[in-house]
């Protein structure tokens, strides 16, 4: 192999990054139960890049993922502890804590296979092949209508979990929404987000709205450490609730799958630290960080622990 194909080839791999966390098909998307195995038609791995790492398709694609319907804007009650203000990599963020109007442009990525079945920031499992999606700030549940820039191409997606946690990504698509954009070929692009309101004229507020009858199993209660032994950490967030920081500790271990030292949600209220270490000394969490930044484009602080 020459240099130029192995330089073609690195590249390639470097475009391909992407980043994160969601419900099953039959709720929003009404994705389709038959399956075939991977092929160029369907966006299957021979279909080549668009995620991170040993992200990706599944090994079986749905067929005819084209014809997976949009999500169908409905109100639910939301999900409280998800709108809470939280931190990451020291960006403070605070959520909406109703559906009011939005709308914004930046890059869209998706993810697939590292996530499918993973917890949400709503408590459901993510399924990669349902028209669902990742935001920041957004309420959760919500919905919103994802236009690509280039094509004018949209879809219409179920909000239902925290992230991308990228520097310059404004949302993170399912599989299948990003295939109904073309995205997943080059792995991300250009997009508008902008949130629907189902049913503006309605006059009973979100929160208002009766759960679902049918209940849900609980998930497993997170691990939360009272103290830390003493040394040098990295700070990669901050919760006031344990479920949110275990969201996000799964989602970075998946990641970062490099990395050697644990994570740890401490608890110090009225937080939950997600912190990582401890390390030897400062330059040895400081080489991790900058390892960190250029994965993600955000770089984590260096705190010490009695």
């Amino acid at each position: 192999m020459n240099n130029t194909v192995i330089l073609a080839a690195a590249l390639a791999v470097f475009l391909a990054a992407c980043g994160s966390t969601p419900e099953p098909s039959a709720t929003t998307s009404g994705g389709p139960a038959a399956t075939s195995k991977s092929s160029p038609a369907t966006g299957g791995k021979r279909a080549g890049g668009g995620y991170y790492k040993d992200d990706g398709p599944a090994d079986d694609i749905p067929a005819n993922l084209e014809q997976v319907p949009d999500a169908v804007p409905r109100w639910e009650p939301l999900h409280k502890p998800a709108l809470r203000p939280y931190e990451v990599f020291g960006t403070r963020y605070v959520p909406h804590t109703s559906v009011r109007p939005y709308k914004a442009q930046g890059i869209a990525s998706w993810y697939g296979k590292k996530f499918h079945g993973q917890k949400t920031s709503i408590g459901v499992p993510y399924d990669m092949f349902a028209m669902t999606a990742a935001h920041p700030t957004l309420a959760l549940p919500s919905y919103a209508r994802v236009t690509r820039l280039d094509t004018g191409r949209s879809v219409v997606v179920r909000v239902i979990d925290r992230g991308p946690f990228h520097a310059g990504r404004v949302i993170d698509l399912s599989y299948t929404a990003a295939y109904k954009l073309g995205l997943i070929q080059g792995g991300s692009g250009m997009v508008e987000v902008e949130a629907i309101i189902p049913d503006a004229g309605q006059t009973a507020t979100y929160a208002q709205v009766a759960p679902p009858s049918v209940p849900q199993a609980a998930a497993p209660a997170p691990l939360v450490e009272n103290r830390l032994p003493a040394g040098v950490y990295l700070q990669l967030g901050a919760f006031a609730n344990a479920d949110n920081a275990d969201n996000l500790k799964r989602h970075l271990e998946r990641e970062l799958d490099w990395l050697n030292e644990r994570m740890h949600i401490v608890r110090n209220l009225p937080l939950h630290r997600v912190q990582l270490g401890p390390y030897a000394d400062r330059q040895a969490a400081e080489a991790v960080a900058a390892r960190i930044q250029q994965a993600l484009g955000f770089k984590p602080a260096v705190v010490n622990r009695p």
